[in-house]
């Protein structure tokens, strides 16, 4: 009998729900901000915990490790590397425009140092946090929503006043998309969204008169400002970001290019990587201009400098640096969020719209709790005036009541039963008190000191001070004019304690045109040791050194300094390499590996042949297998300018054994790892194109294999040592390519 709770259904269809469901939950629940108050929802709840937490700015800093532990506890059921990670990017000013958190300890740098174990540091939250993002939680302005084991609430949203999307951007890789937005300047963004509120009708290009274009952490210059206005209407695009460089006189009469900011892309390793591209262009001679380099960065800020010769062509080498390094970058915009539930790319006015909205919705909640409040005081103080007008006959009905609930009764409904009143008149006035039961609450509880004059007269007071709030609350919600000047004050406020001078310059910058200078075409020679280092010297030199150069490099070759060198490898695969890429100098320098100026691999490939493209275009080449596979290429097939192609191909499980230049060899002789030798004429080996096969050189029994190939003349005698027995090549017999050979007995 079948189960009835068990569904059959199409598993494909399954897999895509489930798939489907997986994403939509990356989307929302992940990797995308909120267009209302630009935070993902990890950030989001790390900052509602801490202030929970009570971790206010004016507090003492708490360990990382509580807050990350409290709110994967209580809010966010994820890993705490991915809560503390985004505690920490909340911190770094180099990476917000506004940091949110105030971080005590080490939080990273700009450099790319991680930050240290959430045990060791401490936090807190900023002001602009406190006072901008999290204030009025209390006044029910935002939804609250069941946590996920459902023993918590937590906001929705939290009721920042500012587009924080804009001021502190977002990136965040989703299920299909990803986010992509730069910080911006808060005073500008404060100031465009005021004029929004003022013409709702404004368009994107004077919106742009406040908002100039991203301001990084970081400054540089952004240098495509004609393209920004179609990046901030459609909400996607690429901004151009430059270094910043100032020029120093050193001694001597040299000069230092210093770069004191650098593109926001390069935050982290990207530093790094900088210092080794510019050392790397003065190590294959792009240059001859640098000096000396060096990272002089401090907590003061960047300060990368280069030394630069007394000659050096200055505007030539900053354009170079812009164009052969990271110094000139891209940051690509898509400002995609989390808008009404769904994903949405956003233009700047559609943003500052969705928070304008958001803020006029905050203001009417934040107001209808104010005026709420205050007409619950207005009753409760409207109730203690008239009963200090008529306080002997309530004092009378106290203490004539046997109980709370008798003397309540009388108050809020005239009801005297069982009351015992000195007088006929006591009575007959208390049937008339038709107090509230609010009113009667507050009468009941009110302390006899409230009685004195000035209390009575402070009391006056406070019902004028409570009529004035609710004839200004109602004002606010009956009238958008009113409630759009409170945001604007408020948006005001913000930006005069917390708005900051712009630091990315935006201007339309001159493309960088590098001339690189030519080289002058000379001949060098390539020498390649056993280990796989390469290095270029000049003919002199090696002149002076040949016999020790000669005996201590496996591959030694004239070749162009404006040429290439072609590496063959047993996988039958060819990896070239620019000359000018090779260290160029000394006899004695050690150069450089193989591995680190090619695609060639040493773990996993051996080197069969080295030798210059230029040699390869006069000769041909001869491909030698492990399964016995021959063909005669030439060498002009190899001249490519990939840097990696397949110079041969091979059957499954096989090998290239040897690659030689055909020059004046006449006879090939193949030995197997079963003894087997077989000679015969390189005449009998035909050409082929370099993507063939070839043809079988001889028959190989089963389980053997080709170990060797040798190459004769008939002119010159050629010894071999085979298990430790001599074999003379050339007095092996003659064969036919595709025979069996002849076994050498040891």
């Amino acid at each position: 009998m079948e189960d009835s709770r068990i569904i059959k259904t199409e598993y494909s269809e399954v897999m895509q729900k489930s798939y489907i469901d997986y994403a939509m939950s990356v989307i929302i629940a992940r990797a995308l901000p909120d267009v209302r108050d630009g935070l993902k929802p990890v950030q989001r709840r790390t900052l509602y915990d801490m202030y929970e937490l009570g971790m206010r700015y004016d507090k003492p800093y708490r360990k990382s490790a509580r807050i990350v532990g409290d709110t994967m506890g209580k809010y966010h059921p994820h890993g705490d590397s991915s809560i503390y990670e985004a505690l920490v990017v909340m911190t770094q000013d180099f990476k917000k425009g506004m940091p949110l958190v105030d971080g005590h300890g080490n939080f990273g740098n700009i450099e790319g140092d991680g930050a240290a174990a959430m045990r060791y540091t401490e936090a807190r939250l900023q002001k602009v946090t406190q006072e901008a993002f999290l204030s009025d939680l209390d006044k029910n302005v935002v939804d609250f929503v069941p946590n996920f084991d459902e023993t918590e609430r937590e906001p929705s949203v939290l009721p920042v006043k500012i587009p924080n999307l804009l001021v502190n951007g977002s990136e965040g890789i989703a299920v299909g998309m990803a986010t992509s937005i730069p910080p911006h300047n808060l005073g500008e963004v404060i100031d465009a969204t005021r004029a929004y509120m003022k013409d709702e009708n404004i368009s994107t290009r004077e919106l742009m008169r406040y908002v100039k274009g991203p301001d990084f952490p970081t400054g540089g210059i952004v240098i495509n400002k004609d393209e920004l206005l179609d990046i901030y209407e459609s909400g996607s695009g690429k901004i151009k970001v430059r270094g910043k460089i100032e020029i120093e006189k050193a001694k001597g009469g040299k000069t230092n290019l210093v770069i004191t900011e650098i593109p926001y892309p390069m935050i982290g390793a990207g530093i790094s990587k900088f210092l080794s591209d510019v050392a790397g262009l003065a190590e294959t001679k792009k240059t001859q201009d640098i000096v000396d380099i060096s990272n002089q960065s401090s907590k003061e800020g960047i300060r990368i400098v280069i030394e630069l010769r007394k000659d050096a062509d200055i505007e030539n080498f900053k354009n170079m640096l812009y164009k052969k390094t990271r110094l000139e970058d891209t940051f690509g915009v898509n400002m995609l969020a989390i808008s009404k539930g769904r994903p949405e790319t956003l233009g700047l006015k559609q943003i500052i719209k969705a928070n304008v909205d958001f803020q006029f919705e905050v203001a009417k909640r934040k107001y209808e709790t104010l005026l709420a409040k205050e007409m619950e005081r207005k009753e409760i103080q409207e109730g203690l005036i008239k009963a200090c007008n008529v306080i002997d006959l309530i004092i009378e009905i106290l203490r004539g009541s046997r109980d709370r609930a008798m003397a309540k009764a009388c108050l809020v409904s005239g009801n005297v039963d069982g009351i015992k009143f000195k007088s006929k008149e006591s009575k007959i006035m208390a049937t008339q008190l038709m107090f509230s039961e609010k009113q009667a609450d507050a009468i009941l509880d009110m302390r006899l000191y409230r009685l004195i004059g000035l209390e009575i007269e402070a009391l006056m007071n406070q019902h004028e001070e409570t009529m004035a709030n609710i004839y200004r609350y109602e004002d606010i919600l009956e009238r958008r004019d009113s409630m759009a000047q409170v945001i604007m004050n408020e948006l005001g406020a913000i930006k005069k304690e917390y708005a900051r001078e712009r630091r990315t310059v935006v201007e339309n910058g001159a493309e960088a045109v590098y001339e690189e200078k030519k080289v002058e075409e000379m001949e060098v020679m390539c020498l390649m040791d056993r280990f796989g280092y390469l290095k270029t010297i000049d003919m002199p030199t090696y002149e002076r050194n040949k016999e020790a150069a000669d005996a201590e490099n496996k591959y030694v070759f004239s070749c162009k300094n404006v040429g290439r060198i072609c590496i063959f490898t047993n996988k039958g695969q060819l990896h070239t390499i620019k000359v000018q890429d090779i260290p160029f100098g000394k006899f004695r320098d050690k150069g450089i590996p193989v591995d680190n100026v090619s695609n060639y691999s040493s773990e996993k490939e051996e080197i069969l042949l080295v030798t210059s493209q230029t040699q390869l275009n006069l000769y041909r080449v001869i491909f030698a297998t492990k399964m016995s596979m021959l063909k005669i290429v030439d060498g002009g097939e190899f001249d490519v300018m990939k840097r990696t192609v397949a110079a041969t191909k091979l059957q499954d499980g096989d090998e290239v054994v040897s690659v030689v230049i055909a020059d004046e060899q006449k006879n090939i002789v193949l030995q197997t790892a079963g003894g087997f030798f077989l000679r015969f004429q390189i005449d009998e080996i035909p050409e082929k194109k370099k993507g063939a096969v070839g043809v079988r050189g001889m028959k190989l029994s089963d389980n053997d294999y080709v170990e060797a190939v040798y190459y004769t003349n008939s002119t010159s005698d050629q010894t071999i040592e085979y298990k430790n027995k001599n074999v003379e090549l050339n007095r092996l017999k003659l064969g036919k390519r595709d025979t069996k050979g002849v076994k050498i007995r040891v």
